[in-house]
Parts: C-alpha cells; structure tokens; sequence
C-alpha cells in the first residue's frame, strides 16, 4: 500500500497527531478493539412497496457515478475514501483519502 493519494476534501487530509494532548498517549489501549467498517457505494430511496417488489435480476441504481470514491464507514461515519480493486478474489479498497485523527476518533465514540 505504498501506492498512496492524498486528495483532500474540507474534512480529510493528513493531519500529523497532536502531541502531548492526552488522547493519543491512552489509544494505544484501545489498538485491539475490532470494530465493524463498510464500504459504502452509494445510497437510493426505495418505497417499502419497491422493496417488497425486488426480485433476482433487478437492478437498484445508486446515487453515485462509477467513478466517484467509495466510502469506508465505521460507526456512522465516513473515515476514508478510495476505489475498489480485487485481491485474490476479494473486493478491498485502495485508500486515497484519510479523514483527520478528530474524526476517526469520533467514529470510535459512536459505537459506544
């Protein structure tokens, strides 16, 4: 994953951590927490009967164009951006952009 581009938006970038403030000296205690992420595609309103209605075959079409990023969500916020690829068989995400630590951070405190 040396391939890395930074392409900040107003909320992401690569902020360095803060030093001294507390918080980043007491994470380490928290580094073998699992927490659940996901990769959002995109999103689109069905009504309960459009739902009832799907079937194999169907197509749901999202509110995102192909070549727009793909969200990684942890908790209820979007921690990183990127495109997907396949490795060994298996979608994973490039990464391309990083929220700040604040917000990472404040994606771990929705799940608690």
């Amino acid at each position: 994953m040396s391939e890395e581009v930074q392409q900040p938006v107003s909320e992401f970038g690569n902020l360095p951590p803060a030093e001294g403030d507390g918080i980043h000296a007491s994470i380490g205690l928290l580094n073998d927490v699992e927490l659940e992420a996901t990769l959002q595609f995109g999103s689109r309103e069905l009504a309960l009967r459009e739902v009832l209605e799907l079937g194999p075959g169907d197509v749901v079409e999202l509110d995102r164009h192909i070549s727009e990023p793909v969200d990684l969500v942890v908790g209820d916020r979007i921690v990183a951006r990127g495109e997907v690829v396949v490795v060994n068989g298996n979608f994973a995400l490039r990464i391309t952009e990083v929220a700040t630590p604040q917000l990472r951070l404040e994606s771990i405190r929705c799940l608690f």
